[in-house]
């Protein structure tokens, strides 16, 4: 065992004495060594609920003939840094993330890992980190929170705070309903209800094969989450006695899988980026040309919150992630046989599993023409740009505006508050990039004021930050290059027409390569907004979206 490293010989009398410190028994010194990397956290109410998890993990763990060291990572809430200079540090987060379940795994030497996460970034950082280390892992996301009620209405956080907002300035509800919708908005801990950032990776690890058969879907509040990670915490010394690590999970064909069920599910553009930096974190050559290539393989069969009413508790009752990869492997013939932390494959997982044709469709009868995800390439965004194609009303898959330039989200919030935004604009917020943020915040506050104000066929944004995975309307961002690195989005000019073309997945400004060029000439060299500080390490360092963001 690798922890023979630190426990093993005469030389190692020290660090035996160290772990007899810790309260390890000398009848469980020679067991294998699990951490369990926590994010547990008081502020962020997708990992308020961790601690019986930790508890019944560590149980799992100890029963199968294992010793349990909990450790813990950071972990920040989207929604709470949403709209201000904290959103600058999400993404970022990510890459800390995993550094520190790497440094605490290395530098003690454990056999293995079961990495406890829910929301939007600790999920990809311990799914890099799990590749990167390539020792016997398992993942338990924590698991969605449940639907709030209002006067007898589901609510949900993103429809019933962020675009509440919206409808209180456009006149369309007072402010007391505001507020009674914001006290019922979120009414138990997990991660937001909806098909958002957090529940589309923890849908994707479940694809991947990193997690157990349910954990994706299970609420957080329920008796199923409990036994899940017991037995995840049991599977993983399993895992360390068959040897089976990550890299053995986690193919080009298990990163096709995801692909094509983010498709089918409509998630969050953020996939985009956090598979990307998985896959180069394990040395796979995935590329944002696979996404657009596998767009013609799948369309959207399962429609959730936000675009829709159904929730994710409402998919864990119609057979979730097991039920669509039943109908996946059943019908797609590009959908791969992979394995998963439970040693057996995807057919053999989902040969019986039910599921319920009324929200999980079979390909051959999708809810839309189109995939829930797209890549689109032009004059503006060369190297590609992503769009939430589930999130766009089939009327709007093609749209012409006239460009709004804004140097900043909160500049574009300020018109967007004054009813500076008409129809037919197209806003286009800049410098909000990985090095330009830095960080690359999400616009989910814009967004959903365009949502609101009723403009969401309307009127349209581009840029070259991201979204959260509960964007709707007509929004395309990942833009690359972006403006802090010269891209043509830097270019663009108040008055520009712009054309959105979803069905040939094109993105261009109606400008003459002649006109671009000359506007280059005056394009003044970018300056790092962050100058000390972890950010500042980060945007320099940082690579664009097209490549995940990586550092």
């Amino acid at each position: 065992m690798r922890s023979d490293t630190i426990k093993k010989g005469v030389a190692r009398a020290p660090h035996r004495a160290l772990l007899y410190a810790t309260g390890v028994s000398k009848k469980n010194i020679d067991k294998p060594f699990i951490g369990i990397a926590s994010s547990f956290s008081d502020i962020v109410p997708g990992h308020v609920g961790m601690r019986d998890l930790e508890r019944q993990i560590e149980k799992g763990i100890q029963s199968a003939g294992g010793q349990a060291f909990i450790f813990g990572t950071p972990a920040v809430c989207d929604g709470l840094a949403m709209g201000h200079k904290g959103m600058r540090y999400s993404l970022p987060s990510r890459d800390l993330i995993a550094d520190c379940v790497e440094t605490v795994a290395e530098a003690h030497q454990l056999d293995g890992l079961v990495l406890l996460s829910n929301c939007d970034k600790i999920t990809p950082a311990m799914l890099i980190a799990a590749v990167r280390l390539n020792i016997p892992t398992i993942i338990v996301t924590a698991g969605p929170m449940l639907a709030g009620e209002c006067q007898c209405e589901k609510t949900s956080f993103i429809k019933s705070t962020f675009e509440a907002v919206g409808k209180y300035r456009n006149g369309e509800i007072t402010e007391e309903q505001l507020h009674n919708l914001e006290e019922e908005a979120c009414p138990s801990v997990g991660s937001c209800q909806g098909l958002y950032t957090a529940n589309t990776m923890a849908c994707l690890t479940e694809v991947l094969g990193m997690s157990l058969p349910e954990c994706a879907t299970a609420s957080a509040v329920s008796a199923k989450k409990k036994r899940i990670a017991f037995d995840s915490g049991y599977r993983a010394v399993e895992l360390v006695k068959e040897n089976l690590c990550p890299l053995d999970i986690i193919t080009m064909d298990s990163l096709k899988n995801a692909i094509l069920c983010d498709y089918a599910l409509g998630g969050s553009t953020n996939s985009f980026l956090h598979l990307l930096a998985v896959a180069h974190a394990g040395g796979i050559d995935l590329k944002l040309n696979d996404f657009e290539e596998l767009t013609s393989k799948i369309k959207q069969i399962v429609k959730l919150d936000p675009t829709a009413l159904p929730n994710m508790v409402d998919f864990h009752n119609a057979g979730g992630i097991s039920g669509l990869l039943r109908v996946l492997s059943e019908n797609l013939p590009e959908f791969n046989n992979t394995i998963g932390v439970t040693g057996l494959r995807i057919k053999d997982i989902v040969k019986d599993v039910w599921y319920d044709s009324n929200l999980i469709h079979s390909p051959n009868n999708p809810i839309t023409t189109q995939p829930g995800l797209g890549v689109l390439y032009g004059n503006i965004a060369p190297d590609g740009a992503v769009i939430k194609i589930s999130g766009v009303d089939e009327s709007c898959y093609y749209f012409e505006g006239v460009a709004k330039v804004f140097d900043s989200e909160e500049d574009s919030m300020a018109a967007l508050e004054n009813d500076e935004i008409k129809e037919g604009d197209v806003i286009v917020i800049r410098y909000e990039g990985p090095k330009g943020s830095p960080g690359m915040r999400e616009m989910l506050a814009p967004t959903s004021l365009l949502v609101g104000k009723g403009l969401g066929t309307k009127a349209a944004l581009i840029t070259d930050g991201r979204f959260s995975g509960g964007t709707r309307g007509i929004c395309v961002g990942h833009i690359c290059p972006e403006a802090a690195n010269g891209g043509n989005i830097a270019l663009i000019e108040t008055g520009d027409k712009i054309v959105i073309d979803i069905p040939n997945r094109t993105l261009n400004v109606m400008v003459s390569d002649e006109v671009l060029n000359e506007r280059r000439t005056k394009l003044k060299p970018f300056e790092l907004k962050v100058k000390k500080g972890y950010l500042a390490k980060y945007a320099k360092c940082v690579q664009d979206a097209s490549h995940g963001a990586i550092i």
